[in-house]
């Protein structure tokens, strides 16, 4: 009896391979799948298959490297700089986890264009990546926009009913828009098409000259300076779990999710 009570609660520890990637600090579960699909995933020398459970003791590889995982997680608060490209692929000279340099592996929380600066999350935990983006968790982002010409009622009024976008197939949902200044505004969004501000300001005719995310759910950029991040706090911490906590943890499907871009 007793044997078969072990047994049993060494087999519920078993987790599947995406998730044990992804909380590994490797990638996202998106990711993984597409790299067991590759063949570049092994459990014990042999190659992972879709759906595949890693249990205690197992030997995972990834691209050929042991994977472990980190007890600890870490989530930083940085401020990406323009230029820096969110992503961990080595091919990209210019991705943010070399940039970074952090001496644990750690990936982005959704992405920030080229072309954009200002606050994103860095973890090595892949289920707050999955609970964060998800855009029908209605998590709000905020940013401050600056145009080429000057700010009217009316644009702001369209801006926050809605804006049809053709070429995605989909209009955004309303949203809270504000002058900050004679040329810059605030917006805060809870999707994330591609380049989704870029193309609503477009659709009437400005052209986005500056884009600064100030705010993720309830972390600030506050005072930092691009290219620095830091530790999120205890606080900061607390509230997060206690706002993602009804959320789905469901894979993320759509990658390139990009209203901060």
């Amino acid at each position: 009896m007793q044997e078969a009570v072990r047994i049993n609660k060494y087999l519920s520890e078993a987790v599947r391979i995406n998730k044990y990637l992804s909380e590994a600090g490797v990638c996202s579960r998106r990711e993984a799948d597409r790299q067991v699909e590759a063949g570049n995933v092994t459990i014990d020398g042999v190659a992972a298959s879709m759906g595949a459970k890693v249990l205690p003791g197992q030997t995972v590889l990834f691209c050929g490297k042991l994977v472990k995982k980190e007890d600890e997680m870490i989530l930083l608060a940085f401020h990406k700089p323009t230029g820096i490209v969110c992503t961990a692929e080595k091919r990209e000279k210019n991705n943010v986890v070399d940039y970074i340099n952090y001496p644990k592996r750690i990936y982005p929380i959704g992405r920030l264009d080229k072309d954009s600066e200002g606050l994103l999350l860095m973890t090595n935990n892949g289920d707050i990546v999955n609970r964060i983006m998800r855009a029908g968790n209605m998590h709000e982002k905020e940013y401050i926009v600056t145009v080429n010409k000057p700010v009217t009622d009316s644009f702001l009024r369209g801006l926050a009913g809605g804006v049809p976008l053709v070429e995605l197939n989909a209009t955004t949902r309303k949203c809270k828009v504000w002058r900050t200044g004679k040329r810059q505004f605030g917006i805060i969004l809870t999707q994330g098409l591609n380049r989704q501000i870029r193309r609503m300001c477009e659709y009437f005719g400005y052209r986005v000259e500056k884009l600064v995310r100030t705010r993720i759910m309830n972390i600030e950029l506050g005072d930092l300076k691009a290219g620095n991040y830091r530790e999120v706090t205890s606080q900061e911490y607390d509230e997060l779990m206690r706002l993602v906590k009804d959320s789905s943890n469901t894979t993320v499907i759509h990658r390139r999710d990009g209203g901060d871009r």
